[in-house]
């Protein structure tokens, strides 16, 4: 397990606020690609709040293969949870991760437990400093 501290990052508004993990993040892009206009990893904060509406910036979220970002809404309500009748499914990336979709329990050989609600990407490379979880090192050792 990597001894990276644990980093957490919030953005709010009245009505969303946006959680960054910066280390469980792959850099897959698909954030930035998918909203620029709130997701721009050359300014500073990277994450304009006010660059789109609150469901449009919650349904980008929804796509960050890696889980790193999140969000919670403000006024307490909470998204439609997942029946535990659902299927995990796991897609396999081109030169990628595992993308692990759905509801899933990790646990590491020293018992420690993660639960990931929605999604996380698992890495395949080898390369990682974050294993089991993929921090982006295939793009840097060519992985195939």
């Amino acid at each position: 397990m990597s001894d990276k501290k644990d980093i957490v990052k919030e953005y709010s508004t009245d009505e969303i606020t946006v959680v960054w993990k910066p280390n469980q993040c792959i850099h897959s892009e698909k954030c930035f690609k998918g909203l620029p206009a709130v997701f721009n990893p050359n300014q500073r904060p990277w994450v304009n709040k006010d660059g789109a509406s609150a469901e449009t910036i919650a349904n980008q979220i929804k796509t960050c293969p890696s889980g790193a970002l999140s969000y919670r809404w403000n006024d307490g309500r909470k998204e439609e949870e997942t029946t535990s009748a659902a299927a995990t499914q796991i897609q396999v990336l081109t030169k990628g991760p595992l993308l692990v979709k759905n509801e899933v329990e990790i646990e590491l050989p020293d018992g420690t437990k993660h639960y990931k609600k929605e999604q996380t990407a698992l890495c395949r490379c080898g390369g990682s400093a974050n294993k089991p979880f993929c921090d982006g090192s295939h793009k840097q050792i060519d992985f195939e």
